[in-house]
């Protein structure tokens, strides 16, 4: 899958370098596919972390411009016009996201409240960032020892600033689980009739 992440990238002209964090034992392994393509711009795998949240900073301590793009490769579907949209937004911070169409009840065993739909959007990646304040969060929630399942909230909760959101894609889905398989070979399916991806 990250692969088709990296084919939509290659041709941004925006986009200088590509960071890769993976698993250790999985480094070498990352580095001979890549090296099977004719990827125009320089990739570094790096070691990922023990959490999400952990791979991603030590991605971002490798980052060496001003600006930088998350993404995740469990999302292959999204499409080089995405990125595009979001380097070129007018806030130093915007993330995707998606009207909710379904009903969201706050609680476990019990409700315990209500949220409204309406206030509340599903969250995508990629996400655009200054480089220095999204890392100098990261640092914070580890001194702080907070976990956090996406970039957006832990840099909100540092900095309550400004976050655009922009019009996410039905299509960049996330592939986690046995369903999410069957909803992408869809997926790909359509949009290579479409031509689209």
């Amino acid at each position: 899958m990250f692969i088709h992440v990296l084919e939509k990238i290659d041709n941004i002209s925006e986009i200088k370098e590509i960071i890769i964090p993976c698993p250790t034992n999985f480094i070498h392994k990352t580095q001979q596919i890549i090296s099977d393509y004719r990827f125009t711009k320089p990739i570094f795998c790096v070691e990922g972390g023990e959490s999400r949240q952990e791979s991603v900073y030590k991605g971002l301590k490798k980052a060496s411009y001003e600006n930088t793009i998350i993404h995740e490769s469990v999302r292959p579907f999204v499409t080089p016009d995405t990125f595009k949209k979001l380097i070129h937004a007018n806030n130093e911070s915007a993330i995707l996201g998606l009207d909710i169409p379904f009903t969201v009840l706050n609680g476990k065993s019990i409700v315990e409240g209500i949220l409204k739909r309406e206030e509340l959007i599903n969250v995508q990646l990629p996400h655009k960032y200054n480089t220095k304040k999204i890392l100098y969060a990261h640092e914070c929630a580890r001194e702080d020892e907070l976990h956090f399942t996406e970039d957006a909230g832990l840099y909100f909760h540092y900095f309550n600033s400004e976050i655009s959101i922009l019009k996410g894609s039905e299509y960049n889905i996330k592939i986690t689980k046995p369903i999410d398989r069957i909803i992408a070979e869809a997926i790909h399916k359509e949009t290579i009739l479409l031509g689209d991806y």
